[in-house]
């Protein structure tokens, strides 16, 4: 997980959102809200079908008296067309013959054993008849016929007459029924209304009860706190506020309480550690200055030690005198830079650097040993820039000379291999040689700080005795395990030179792992 995920987890787990106080209060409250208007809701539609039913109970009355209106309009202007034959009575009959018709029509027509739905069958059968014989009046008198249109006016009269007492029958019996019903619809609405009111009042009585256990659980955890807070003034860092087991803000108030005073708790701790770590880490800074002051001591001892220095001018003179000066002058040049290094690096060199002091180096000895070291390099282009410390590649490759191909000089092979891997460079110095032995390796890194005192005479880094019994000083005098404590210093860190040999006459291998 990247920083940014880490930083967007904490800020879930301090902020949990859906789980905070002020959510679960809007929650309870809008709940609330939306159960009132849902009772609200329910109620309107059953108040309104109530309405609905009471407007249906008198529609039977209304409609028996808009029958029974239509029936005396038609009938006064079937007698103003009899009496003045007027046109527009004429056409007032058809438009309110039509319109009782329609009515009429309305009416139960089928045979049923309800007394009402009779009369209703009663009423639709004269209405049809009346209108015939209306009709039949209105044609006579058109066509003129006295007679006629008498007879067929006195049968309608009748026959309304007949109509007007069923309806006004009906209408009686109709409103009875009606009026019960009226009051039974509203008793039933009077029980809503209460209803409506008591659920309400619930409502609103379990709203109020949640609000109050929400803030109860609010108060106590918040007074503990503040005792605890009183405390930790008075200097009393070991309280401990009990756990609440929430998501909301006071859970998170009260663990981030718990935290800050653990935190508080370890930096007290961390303090008194760091104290009783000074006295080591000073210890440290002391044994660096000492290894880089032996380092330098060292450069300086390369520069004037006499047995090197004389076997390399006598190489050059024995140069000199079998070629022409200007190879004498390049060896001397190669001298001059070799030790010019050593005089100007003390502390911090280049990669680049350190490998051309390994090409000056091989070119010195084998003028001296007349070009018998066969010296290889396999080095990446990029990663010359890399600061490292002065002198630690020239004694690898002058360790594995001295005590690797020394005795085998003419078949001896030193390789120096650099390149780039991830956030190392891999620098290797392998030679074909005698090899070493387990014994020899952990000795070395005894003496570098791995292990054991190393026992006298065993290091693997003095120099070996020449034929003739003299011991061969050919050495800049900087042994492996210096090379390793500087890179400890360097670095700050331990494991950046392995050396593997797998026996004897197996070669040895010299591994720097240098960090980017």
């Amino acid at each position: 997980m990247n920083e940014a995920e880490a930083t967007l987890t904490e800020k879930k787990r301090i902020f949990p959102g859906p789980r905070s106080i002020r959510t679960r209060l809007i929650g309870i409250i809008v709940l609330m809200l939306v159960m009132i208007l849902l009772v609200n809701l329910y109620i309107f539609s059953r108040i309104n079908s109530m309405v609905k039913r009471i407007d249906s109970v008198f529609a039977s009355n209304v409609s028996m008296s808009e029958l029974a209106e239509n029936l005396s309009l038609l009938d006064s202007n079937v007698y103003e067309y009899l009496s003045t034959k007027s046109s527009s009575a004429l056409e007032n009959y058809y438009r309110y013959a039509q319109s009782y018709k329609d009515l009429a029509e309305q009416l139960n027509g089928r045979k049923v054993d309800n007394a009402l739905l009779m009369l209703e069958k009663n009423i639709r059968g004269m209405s049809l008849s009346y209108l015939e014989i209306a009709e039949e009046a209105i044609q006579a008198k058109r066509g003129r016929n006295v007679e006629r249109y008498k007879s067929a006016y006195e049968s309608g009269r009748q026959i309304y007459d007949y109509i007007n007492t069923y309806i006004y029958e009906l209408n009686t019996i109709r409103f009875s029924q009606n009026s019960a019903r009226y009051q039974y619809l509203l008793s039933v609405m009077n029980i809503l209304e209460l209803l409506s009111l008591m659920i309400i009042v619930s409502l609103f009585s379990v709203t109020v009860v949640g609000i109050i256990l929400i803030v109860r659980s609010m108060i106590g955890p918040l007074t503990t706190l503040a005792i605890a807070a009183g405390q930790v003034t008075e200097g009393d860092l070991n309280v401990e506020v009990p756990e609440v087991n929430t998501m909301d803000e006071i859970g998170i108030v009260t663990r981030t309480f718990n935290q800050m005073l653990s935190s508080i708790r370890a930096y007290i701790d961390r303090v008194r550690v760091s104290m009783q770590e000074q006295a080591r880490l000073k210890e440290r800074e002391l044994s660096m200055a000492a290894n880089l002051k032996e380092a330098q001591l060292n450069f300086l001892q390369a520069q004037i030690n006499p047995h090197f220095l004389f076997n390399s001018l006598n190489a050059g003179t024995q140069l000199a005198m079998m070629e022409d000066a200007e190879a004498t002058g390049r060896f001397l040049e190669k001298m001059a830079e070799f030790f010019r290094y050593n005089v100007r690096r003390s502390g911090e060199s280049t990669l680049e650097e350190e490998i051309g002091l390994v090409d000056t180096y091989i070119y010195i000895l084998n003028v001296r040993f007349a070009g018998d070291i066969t010296y290889r390099k396999e080095i990446d282009p990029d990663i010359g820039s890399q600061p490292v410390p002065a002198m630690i590649l020239q004694p690898l490759v002058e360790n594995a000379i001295t005590h690797g191909i020394r005795e085998m000089m003419d078949r001896g092979v030193v390789t120096l291999s650099a390149a780039r891997e991830e956030a190392f460079i891999r620098v290797t110095v392998k030679d074909n040689g005698v090899g070493m032995s387990a014994d020899q390796i952990a000795e070395i890194y005894a003496k570098a700080g791995f292990g054991s005192e190393t026992p006298p005479g065993n290091d693997p880094d003095e120099a070996l005795p020449d034929e003739n019994g003299q011991e061969e000083n050919d050495s800049t005098g900087i042994g492996l395990e210096n090379v390793i404590r500087r890179l400890q210093l360097f670095y700050n860190r331990d494991g950046l030179l392995t050396i593997r040999s797998e026996g004897h006459m197996r070669g040895t291998e010299i591994t720097l792992l240098l960090p980017v």
